[in-house]
């Protein structure tokens, strides 16, 4: 059994002799290595894809699609220069790992279905734009094996994430108009602040400031002076505050997920250093403390307290019932188009859904990043994308293991990426947000993030070994 899923996970995947007889790695690797040995310029092409990323997530809260695309284009650009220039004989030169691998197989069914779409110059502009990210991700997984350059974009994206905080609670004290029907007009929360600051949709700033949240409680036990830790902490009570803020239903519960998945990931690390006698208390304890802060802010915050309640009146909550009425529709296109699906992206969705959709119910997306996996490319997209989850979940909780032998802090951004992913996942149970370029280049700065954590099985490690743990 152990042998069947260091198959499936591609955990003993022969990686270096792939390589050494891949035709494509062959011609588009390490060509111009004499290049990058006299250009000052390439031989510091790590620390300037650094840059370029930090900018990317810098702007992305403040900036329109069109120039997100034109930044991830750069990044598309720059990682092809510094690939074809590579030194494949240095030791640390860059490697594929297998969630690379899994990705471009992710890529492939995506570019199937757009092959196989009824609105094929519709998919195939949607396929060309989501083929942007895997570049970034690319480049987050070389530049961000440097515990250096992970830790400054990290670092960018927490203080950013700050900034637009500190305006989203602004909103608050000072009121800010609604830009759609995010309430009910018949609600007791008709007249209740939703803010958004600078993503122009609370439900968007609530997706985004998951990352943030985990990634300050994080870097609370990752920086190492107390003046670092102080700010973390800051940077922890700002953005929590604001994501509450939002009235994001879907973002409070995705937040409470990756809370859920950090605090055990956090007890798992530390459980050997407990004394015995707290091993079992020190969870209950946590997760008691956690409980009693939310249900003080449900009992003495009453617009927290009517909004979360509004997730168990089914349809009577006027957004409830729209999602159940898009869903009814998203239903109808799977079961026509269940293999492959209708293409990817949201303007082949514009195109299909109208045919299938209650009336008066219109819709950019499935509200569930699931269903719009299996609308756009089918239950052979979902089959991908849950192996790349796999895959992903596997290589991080394997480094973990191995990190928390050695006990090197770098676990911490590790683990902070894994809890950030689980409670994007969970927001997108009920909201497409996730496609949003904003939050879509943060999940593949996670995913690069654990990617750049790999390293190949030992050589003489045999297949059945049981300890799995020496990545």
């Amino acid at each position: 059994m152990n042998l069947v899923w260091q198959i499936f996970t591609l955990r003993s995947f022969p990686m270096k002799a792939y390589l050494s007889t891949s035709l494509l790695h062959h011609i588009t690797v390490g060509h111009f290595k004499s290049w990058q040995q006299g250009s000052i310029f390439m031989q510091w092409g790590d620390f300037l894809a650094t840059i370029i990323i930090s900018i990317l997530y810098i702007l992305s809260p403040y900036s329109s699609t069109a120039l997100i695309g034109w930044l991830l284009g750069i990044c598309f650009l720059f990682w092809g220069l510094i690939t074809v220039s590579d030194d494949t004989s240095k030791q640390n030169a860059a490697s594929i790992t297998p969630l690379h691998i899994v990705v471009m197989l992710y890529w492939l069914i995506a570019a199937t279905s757009a092959a196989l779409s009824p609105t094929k110059q519709d998919s195939i502009k949607d396929l060309a734009t989501f083929s942007l990210y895997i570049p970034l991700f690319f480049l987050c997984a070389r530049v961000l094996r440097s515990s250096l350059m992970r830790n400054i974009v990290i670092t960018v994206f927490l203080h950013t994430s700050l900034f637009v905080s500190i305006y989203g609670i602004r909103q608050w004290f000072i009121g800010t108009p609604a830009l759609a029907t995010w309430v009910d007009p018949e609600s007791s929360l008709s007249k209740t602040t939703r803010v958004y600051s600078y993503l122009g949709n609370p439900n968007l700033l609530a997706g985004y400031l998951i990352a943030a949240v985990i990634l300050s409680a994080v870097a609370i036990f990752a920086w190492q002076t107390w003046l670092q830790k102080t700010l973390a902490m800051i940077m922890l009570v700002v953005t929590s505050i604001c994501l509450i803020l939002t009235f994001s239903r879907g973002g409070w519960i995705g937040l409470l997920a990756a809370l859920f998945a950090l605090i055990t990931l956090l007890y798992y690390w530390w459980n050997l250093k407990v004394p015995p006698a707290l091993r079992t208390y020190l969870p209950v304890a946590i997760v008691g403390v956690v409980t009693i802060l939310f249900i003080l802010l449900l009992a003495f915050v009453e617009p927290v307290r009517e909004r979360f309640f509004s997730i168990f009146v089914g349809r009577k909550d006027s957004s409830n019932n729209f999602r159940h009425n898009v869903w009814d529709a998203v239903f109808k296109m799977i079961s026509n188009r269940p293999v492959i699906g209708i293409g990817p992206g949201h303007n082949s969705f514009n195109k299909i859904y109208p045919l299938y959709q209650v009336p008066g119910y219109t819709a950019l997306s499935a509200y569930s990043i699931f269903l719009e996996i299996i609308v756009e490319t089918g239950f052979v997209g979902l089959a991908g994308f849950f192996w790349l989850l796999i895959v992903s979940f596997n290589i991080a909780t394997q480094q973990i293991q191995s990190l928390r032998v050695i006990d090197k802090t770098d676990a911490f951004w590790l683990m902070g990426a894994l809890a950030t992913m689980i409670g994007m996942l969970t927001h997108g149970l009920v909201d497409t947000v996730w496609y949003r370029p904003s939050i879509h280049t943060l999940w593949w700065l996670m995913l690069g993030i654990i990617a750049s954590y790999w390293t190949p099985i030992r050589q003489n490690q045999t297949e059945d070994n049981s300890k799995i743990s020496n990545y």
